[in-house]
């Protein structure tokens, strides 16, 4: 089994040369640094380490910089582990790229779904409503009475349904068929839809499914350039999206170490 992190960007349609329509996910992919080696001697169990996106020091702590110069890197954003045997044979502080996977592989993508803020239960947990004729309920989407279970009345049993936050769940899509591949452009066109919003981490594994491969025709060149070229708007925009908000995050930092200085002055 191997794995990578990588960034949602959104979904867009392919066409082969046989004229075939391919809903895809367009998932970016920039390289992956291995922060560390998990060994059994060491830690009971084999995996790899990996990080994903560079973070500025001064935004940082120190056990995350001293971890990251382990690699000779940067501290990352986002750190996540992946078991497997292929991946052992990577060396801390390696690159791994898009390319580790090809067209035709099998993957499961996992991610965190997206919030849908607080529901009822029916919207929720798809609960049934209460009468709605002659006015004799006025109870008709409220989740109703909690604690009648016979000799347990008076408790609420665990897993009863109930209004709540819904969504933000880690979510894991199976048997996805990678239609293509492009490391030096850093992207992969995955068939179908993937967990989670625009802009939000996703995990890409090999399928725990026994089929591991399938068979993937041949695209078809968009205006005489590949799809990466059309493809190239939906990645601008979500990288002029991230940097607004890192741009947003420095403004709000300087005028937080204003106020404080100020304050302190003030004393």
């Amino acid at each position: 089994m191997k794995g990578i992190l990588g960034r949602k960007l959104g979904m867009t349609q392919v066409f082969t040369i046989e004229g075939t329509l391919i809903p895809v996910t367009v998932v970016e992919v920039k390289p992956n640094v291995v922060l560390q080696k998990k060994t059994v001697e060491k830690d009971g169990y084999e995996a790899v380490q990996l990080g994903y996106e560079d973070v500025k020091e001064q935004r940082s702590n120190k056990p995350a910089i001293g971890h990251a110069k382990k690699a000779d890197t940067a501290p990352k954003h986002y750190i996540r582990e992946v078991k497997g045997d292929e991946m052992m044979n990577f060396e801390v502080g390696a690159e791994i790229k898009a390319d580790l996977f090809k067209a035709g592989d099998i993957v499961d993508v996992q991610g965190v779904s997206k919030g849908h803020g607080y529901n009822g239960t029916i919207v929720r947990n798809n609960a049934k409503q209460g009468p709605l004729t002659h006015g004799g309920s006025k109870n008709a989407r409220h989740i109703g009475s909690l604690a009648t279970n016979g000799r347990n009345n008076g408790v609420v049993n665990k897993g009863t349904i109930m209004p709540g936050e819904e969504g933000k769940y880690t979510t894991t899509n199976q048997n996805l068929t990678v239609i293509k591949v492009d490391a030096e452009e850093g992207y992969m066109l995955i068939k179908g839809n993937v967990p989670g919003p625009r802009k939000g981490l996703v995990t890409i594994r090999t399928t725990v499914k026994p089929v591991k491969e399938a068979k993937v025709s041949e695209l078809i060149s968009y205006k005489g350039g590949s799809v990466a070229e059309e493809l190239e708007k939906v990645a601008d925009t979500v990288n002029a999206e991230l940097a607004a908000e890192e741009a947003e995050k420095e403004k709000a930092e300087k005028a937080k170490k204003a106020a404080a200085s100020a304050a302190r002055k003030g004393k």
